[in-house]
């Protein structure tokens, strides 16, 4: 009897598992608060592999069909992922929750120009064929700010619900409970952050406006104007210029990039290295914690160059 019990406890955990909504999403942050809101209801798809570029990433073919016939696709938006926009409409994906666009999603534009250290006559040519990587208009690195990820939860439960209205009561609590983690999430980072908040930083390139905005920090400016363009070499003996002054603390590279470009600049100043930032959590384990790693990562490795 036993074993027949828990034969019949396991089939039903696959048959739920079955039913639940195919969720497809486009990078870790998003994956992590589409997780803790499906719960134990389901696991959602993450198209953005470890380590991969979320501006320029080729869909594997298993990605295309989990693409195909996702019943949802959660995603930040074509000024992220314009490879994803197109795979979408050559597959015919109908259903799909892009936060950037969600009336509730609190939006900034890129930082002006003068944010970049004075960009050089010949860096417009540098940048001519990143059409995708555009830096002008709004800034989607959104997620960086915690109001912004506590209000799409319910807007994630909301679509959930629509697919799968018998779970509605699980998907509205399990993102009542994920809005109290990011706000226990949000005071810990400001406690963190708040004796650094007069202390300039520059950083590899400017998708960190929110998370600055948020918790008050002073982002003195930035090396490139995308992360994937570099700088021409007017803009680096501008850049130099700039940090020479020692108006800036720290300087940090990127994951991705390669770190000499910026140690090369640090040369003969005082500005400190620090880590390298990963603002889309590329380098983190994908799932439910990985919302919070992120954050957590960005603001140690902030605190620890500027407490050095």
């Amino acid at each position: 009897m036993r074993y027949i019990i828990s034969f019949l406890l396991t089939s039903l955990a696959t048959t739920a598992t079955a039913e639940a909504p195919r969720v497809v999403t486009d990078i870790p942050p998003v994956h992590a608060l589409v997780a803790q809101v499906m719960g134990d209801v389901g696991q959602p798809g993450l198209l953005l592999t470890k380590g991969a570029s979320e501006h320029d990433f080729q869909l594997r073919p298993s990605q295309a069909q989990a693409l195909s016939e996702a019943d949802l696709v959660v995603w930040i938006g074509p000024e992220l992922t314009p490879w994803l926009a197109r795979a979408m409409e050559g597959l015919g994906t109908k259903t799909q929750l892009a936060l950037l666009d969600a009336p509730e999603t609190a939006t900034r534009p890129f930082s002006p120009d003068g944010a970049h250290m004075e960009e050089g006559p010949d860096d417009h040519a540098d940048h001519a064929d990143h059409a995708d990587h555009g830096h002008e208009g709004t800034d989607p690195h959104a997620w960086l700010d915690p109001d912004n990820a506590r209000l799409w939860l319910p807007l994630i439960a909301a679509e959930l619900s629509r697919l799968d209205p018998d779970n509605a009561a699980t998907y509205a609590a399990n993102a009542k409970t994920a809005e109290g983690r990011i706000v226990a999430l949000d005071s810990r980072l400001r406690a963190t952050l708040a004796p650094h908040a007069a202390k300039p930083v520059v950083v590899y390139h400017d998708a960190y406006g929110y998370f600055a905005a948020h918790f008050g920090l002073h982002i003195f400016g930035s090396v490139a104007l995308g992360d994937a363009t570099a700088p021409g070499a007017a803009k680096l003996a501008a850049i130099r210029d700039a940090l020479a002054t020692g108006q800036a603390t720290c300087l940090f590279p990127e994951a991705q990039h390669d770190p000499a470009l910026l140690a090369g600049l640090a040369e003969g100043t005082p500005l400190r290295i620090g880590p390298p930032l990963d603002p889309v959590g590329s380098t983190l384990a994908a799932g439910p914690d990985a919302y919070d790693a992120l954050l957590t990562g960005l603001a140690k490795s902030i605190t620890d160059c500027l407490t050095r």
